[in-house]
């Protein structure tokens, strides 16, 4: 679903932000990718998704390279970054029939769709109000909302539970395991090990831009907490450099 290999980012100032980094996300995955604030989990995942380009490396998604043919990989994922930036100036359905005629879904299906979306995440009834007057929670229920309207193979989130409350991050939870019961994938970024452990079955860990572990979440703890494997890998990485 999705393949990264040998990514490297450098940043203008000669400043390496990811080094050598190769994981694979398959169908049915929900990978954590975690690590400290400046790891570089954002940058990888704009390489990702097509933001940020790199200097070597190949990233394709459903066997598709993001360099190669944008376009057609940005018809099967959904990103959601970190801090959504919506066109404020829209009501929040302006706003989703817009992304719907984006991704030119019909109108009974963006129709049911949002519908549906919008009563899980409790904002049918704000849907009619300018963005502008959403509060940080609601815009990113709206961003997730809009990312799922086109029914994505691969789900890319970058820290998706800040803002959001627990009813919101219960449902967000739920549709992800909906999601790959039906064989898609998510790939998420995380500093909040707890979530991680309880929500994904592979993750992987960066540290300064390389990779230093990755896996099955359950042979990598090895019975221990994810915090407690985290650390030690971490440690021992820091004792080797």
């Amino acid at each position: 679903m999705l393949s990264i290999k040998h990514l490297t980012k450098t940043y203008r100032g000669g400043k390496t932000a990811v080094s050598d980094l190769s994981l694979e996300v398959e169908s049915g995955d929900i990978y954590g990718f975690i690590g400290h604030n400046g790891a570089g989990k954002t940058t990888t995942i704009k390489a990702v998704v097509g933001i940020n380009d790199f200097e070597s490396g190949e990233i394709c998604i459903d066997g598709i390279s993001i360099k190669e043919d944008p376009m057609t990989c940005k018809t099967r994922i959904a990103y959601i970054p970190d801090n959504p930036d919506l066109y404020e100036y829209l009501t929040g359905i302006q706003y989703l029939n817009f992304i719907a005629d984006i991704f030119r879904i019909s109108k009974a299906d963006r129709e049911q769709r949002i519908a549906d979306y919008a009563a899980a995440f409790e904002i049918t009834s704000a849907l009619g109000d300018l963005i502008s007057s959403y509060s940080h929670g609601m815009k990113q229920k709206l961003a997730i909302i809009s990312a799922l309207i086109h029914k994505p193979k691969l789900m890319i989130l970058d820290e998706p539970f800040v803002g959001l409350d627990p009813k919101a991050t219960l449902t967000l939870k739920n549709i992800m395991h909906d999601m790959c019961r039906e064989g898609n994938a998510i790939f998420f970024s995380t500093h909040v090990l707890d979530v991680a452990e309880k929500l994904c079955n592979k993750v992987a860990i960066i540290k300064e831009g390389r990779l230093i572990a990755s896996g099955n979440i359950k042979e990598l703890t090895k019975g221990e907490s994810l915090e407690a494997t985290f650390m030690e890998v971490v440690s021992d990485v820091e004792t080797n450099s």
